[in-house]
């Protein structure tokens, strides 16, 4: 049995992850939103075709992602409302089959929490969002990949994507919220 090298090191007196470029594993990826139906209701979901790399430097605020979405893979537990998300009403996904992430900067606390802005395009349209992000911890897998978990999340108005499909309700308000959480949970491996 060959020795791996840690996945992990220490910045600062903190349990990092490893400096290196790290893909998302697609199969533990989850891409998710909430939004509100009703205005009460949460309604979740997710997209499954997610890929990206995440470029971890050695000064943890130099570092970069860049995540690319397959929207035709939206996954809400229903598979009327999915539809209606693929249309022109929403994701538009015959025209704009996929969205995408790049960072522009991380601001790291010192510990094992910070934030990330960057640049989300959907429906060709790219606005600046902010993501609070942890770090949960790292391991050497069965296979000797070394792999490390972060969560992350925000919020974002959707109609600054050009989403604003939505009804009024009776007694005032509307279908669909307009906020939409974003919700993350990656495992990323170690390239090589």
């Amino acid at each position: 049995m060959t020795e791996v090298a840690p996945a992990t090191r220490t910045v600062a007196g903190v349990e990092l992850p490893r400096a290196g470029t790290w893909n998302v594993d697609p199969g533990h990826a989850e891409v998710g939103f909430v939004g509100r139906h009703f205005m009460l209701t949460k309604v979740r979901g997710r997209f499954t075709g997610v890929n990206g790399t995440v470029v971890i430097a050695e000064d943890p605020r130099q570092s970069s992602v860049t995540v690319e979405i397959d929207m035709n893979t939206v996954s809400s537990g229903d598979e009327t409302r999915d539809n209606h998300l693929r249309s022109a009403d929403f994701f538009d996904v015959e025209n704009n089959p996929g969205a995408g992430f790049r960072s522009t900067g991380v601001d790291w606390d010192g510990g094992t929490s910070g934030s990330m802005t960057g640049d989300l395009t959907i429906k060709g349209v790219t606005r600046p969002v902010t993501l609070d992000i942890d770090y949960l911890g790292s391991v050497v897998d069965p296979w000797d990949n070394q792999r490390a978990v972060f969560s992350a999340s925000g919020k974002v108005n959707r109609e600054d994507w050009g989403l604003t499909w939505n009804m009024p309700i009776a007694r005032g308000g509307l279908l669909v919220s307009k906020e939409i959480e974003l919700v993350l949970e990656v495992e990323l491996v170690l390239q090589g």
